[in-house]
């Protein structure tokens, strides 16, 4: 489950920042937040229940719950309604098998935040019909408008949310493989079965620098976000400015996802995949298709590609002027 001293650091980190009280018990720590999904919906889920999670999203969400008998019920975030949950799809979607949502904000791979609005929306729907809801938070200091707002805040919700965070994107530690969930105990005594029987446990080292990197400053976090939101600036300016591309603008994480509709047209392309070949063969840069974030949505049309802008600003120009010169050719 964990070394004391980490599973105590990061009760508290998470009932100071989310206004919760948080016990170590209620902490399990594994290697990276894959695991801790991976556990979490074999301890719940059963064959044949369903799991709401957002299309377009962070694929390893439909892949789990298809290698363990779930049924994976995509809800589609729409560029027209800014990438967000909406609480209509959101009722439509739950039926009388439904068992958990996932939710990810800030999101991959749109950068769009949950409101406090939506939470509350999502929050009211999972305590009326008694559902879990896995939160994946890994993007949660990554934030450039608004506020980070967490559903494991709201009155009620700690009892059915598993929130699922880590080190890997704040604190830039992703080979060490550190991430945990918080949970209620009952779940938690749960998960460290499965976590002893497949994992063992986190290499020690890696929590111990966990620790230091909650306990030490975080000026550095700070600069590194301000750095991220030049570069999320820079990169929507020049993305907009391609002929057949828009986008809106990411409020968090580091991943922007145009719309390439009109650029598929221009240039005879069949969609998201054959544009993302394109621009790898032709401008020798590497950018992931709609495809790879989920099953298109039924009616879905329109292509979009993602980019990370976890890359310095030049590298950004230097790319992004080589796909504006095979797109306009």
């Amino acid at each position: 489950a964990g070394i004391l001293d980490f599973r105590r650091e990061v009760a508290k980190y998470i009932s100071k920042t989310r206004k919760v009280d948080v016990l170590m018990d209620e902490v399990v720590i594994t290697s990276g937040v894959k695991p801790m999904l991976f556990y979490v919906l074999n301890a719940l889920i059963d064959h044949g229940d369903e799991v709401i999670y957002p299309n377009p999203g962070y694929p390893i969400y439909e892949s789990i719950i298809n290698f363990i008998g779930g049924k994976a019920v995509p809800l589609p975030l729409l560029e027209e309604k800014n990438f967000s949950f909406d609480v209509n799809d959101l009722k439509k979607a739950i039926t009388e098998k439904t068992k958990m949502i996932i939710i990810n904000s800030p999101q991959n791979p749109t950068g769009g935040i949950l409101t406090k609005k939506d939470l509350n929306n999502i929050a009211e729907l999972a305590k009326k019909y008694n559902l879990w809801v896995i939160s994946d938070e890994i993007y949660s200091r990554i934030v450039y408008d608004g506020e980070f707002e967490s559903i494991i805040s709201i009155p009620g919700m700690k009892e059915r949310t598993i929130l699922c965070d880590g080190f890997s994107k704040i604190y830039a530690m992703t080979g060490w493989r550190l991430g945990y969930g918080v949970m209620i105990k009952e779940l938690a005594e749960q998960v460290i079965k499965l976590n002893t029987n497949v994992d063992t446990c986190s290499a020690t080292f890696t929590q111990y620098a966990g620790i230091e990197a909650y306990r030490g400053s975080q000026n550095i976090t700070l600069q590194m976000v301000n750095e991220f939101k030049e570069r999320r600036d820079l990169i929507f300016t020049l993305l907009n400015d391609i002929k057949g591309f828009r986008c809106l603008k990411p409020q968090g994480a580091f991943y922007i996802f145009p719309n390439v509709t009109d650029a598929c047209r221009n240039l005879g392309l069949k969609n998201s995949d054959e544009i993302q070949q394109y621009i790898l063969h032709k401008a020798d840069v590497a950018v992931l298709p709609r495809t790879s974030f989920g099953v298109k949505n039924a009616g879905e049309k329109d292509e979009y590609i993602r980019f990370s802008y976890a890359a310095s600003k030049e590298e950004i120009r230097k790319g992004l002027e080589r796909i504006k010169r095979v797109i306009e050719r």
